[in-house]
């Protein structure tokens, strides 16, 4: 079985598992797919609000398909969610791409 077959298999089962649903985002980014990708995000952020690592990935995502203003709005609530979660060392670094794209 494949990553993506098992982390939807997964899911099925636990739709709000934050750890798989990251991991199929993720395969699914090394795998080119970034549209899925987001939208696997999107969903991880709706169950999980505090999952800090969704919000940085899917920014950086944005940003790369030069998506900026919503890849400063993902960024901007994923500060948000790790002041909430007291995760500086991931504030410290949505901050810096923050700043990069409102240059």
């Amino acid at each position: 079985m494949d990553k993506i077959a098992a982390l939807t298999e997964i899911l099925h089962a636990d739709p709000t598992n934050a750890f798989a649903r990251y991991g199929l985002a993720m395969e699914h980014i090394s795998q080119g797919q970034t549209d899925t990708a987001l939208a696997e995000f999107a969903t991880l952020i709706h169950h999980n609000p505090d999952y800090v690592p969704a919000y940085q990935m899917s920014a950086q995502t944005l940003a790369r398909l030069n998506r900026y203003s919503e890849a400063v709005t993902r960024l901007k609530d994923g500060l948000a969610a790790a002041q909430r979660t007291k995760n500086t060392h991931a504030a410290s670094e949505m901050q810096t791409l923050l700043d990069d794209l409102t240059l």
